[in-house]
């Protein structure tokens, strides 16, 4: 499955040309004039109606593309943001929104005024593994609703936190839409013909950007799956971050080497006479971002229509059927 993800258009990198910028689309600003927005807050009974969300991790390469996605969408985005301490008080500029960083000792009280500012609003976070718990947690006490897309943290924890608070929340480690499907599909065959490929041996490639330090989650998941239909598997999974390696050996295109998931499983009979690959590959971020916007939209209406279940997967999104 090849998935081939969007690159900034010419004009829209065109609009920033006049002042220096990082690599995901944000810079910032001096001589901020702080103003307060003046765009209403629409209603969420109204099809295509502008939902506020928070992006928090909004200068990150993940938070930014969102943004994009979600001016496109024609959400709205909230002039707040967090961020680490040493970016607090910093105003951004992503993709034409202006957004203040607050720092980890604000957390709580920016979150709660913005909240009695916009009841509508739904945060998503795109911040880092190690908060997503404390993130987590604090959206649960303050009530807001919220899509986490940011992988790590205590798991087990997280949904037990969201349960017990009965806020309506989206949470995956995996936003890319079609990627879920795929996944699904997996889920239902090895439902269905357990031991289907017993006996067959299993050899896992991921590529993914330099940064990524951990292996991919949507590779172990894939293997559960195959463990199911009765793969044998014992081998560590290969993980690919010399750049050299991913130009040469897997393909990557250059201008992806900072953002991709290249994915290969190859499987072979005992006798090594059959042979099968499955492949998913995904160059930028646009897949993620496209799916993050879908998730948001989600859960406002399960919000709006006060649905009983509260804690929602992009299994879920999927299911519902009415994706842009």
């Amino acid at each position: 499955m090849w998935v081939q993800g969007a690159v900034l258009c010419e004009p829209l990198k065109q609009l920033y040309l006049s002042n220096p910028l990082s690599s995901n689309g944000t810079r910032f600003l001096t001589n901020h004039k702080k103003r307060r927005s003046s765009v209403v807050v629409m209603s969420m009974t109204t099809e295509g109606a502008a939902v506020p969300i928070m992006v928090n991790g909004c200068n990150g390469k993940m938070g930014s593309s969102v943004i994009l996605a979600a001016n496109s969408a024609g959400l709205q985005i909230l002039p707040k943001s967090f961020g680490p301490e040493k970016e607090a008080g910093n105003t951004v500029e992503v993709f034409g929104n202006e957004i203040k960083i607050h720092g980890p000792s604000e957390r709580e009280s920016v979150l709660a005024s913005l909240y009695d500012d916009y009841p509508n609003m739904i945060v998503v976070d795109y911040t880092v593994p190690d908060l997503v718990n404390d993130n987590a947690d604090l959206y649960c006490r303050v009530g807001v609703p919220f899509v986490m897309g940011t992988t790590g943290g205590d798991r087990d924890i997280l949904y037990k936190t969201v349960d017990a608070s009965k806020v309506y929340a989206v949470i995956s480690p995996q936003m890319g839409k079609q990627v879920v499907a795929f996944l699904a599909a997996m889920e239902i065959m090895a439902g269905q013909f357990p031991d289907a490929f017993a006996g067959y041996s299993l050899h896992v490639k991921e590529s993914h950007q330099a940064g990524k330090l951990d292996t991919s989650g949507t590779a172990k998941a894939v293997i559960s799956c195959f463990k199911k239909l009765g793969v044998s598997f014992d081998d560590e999974i290969e993980m690919i971050r010399d750049p050299k390696e991913q130009v040469e050996l897997v393909g990557v295109p250059e201008e992806h080497l900072s953002g991709h998931a290249f994915h290969l499983y190859y499987l072979s009979s005992p006798d090594k006479t059959v042979s099968f690959e499955f492949q998913h590959n995904v160059c930028g971020r646009s897949i993620y971002a496209e799916g993050t916007v879908d998730a948001v939209l989600f859960l406002a209406k399960k919000i709006q229509s006060r649905a009983d279940k509260r804690i929602y997967n992009m299994i879920d999104v999927l299911r519902e059927g009415n994706m842009r």
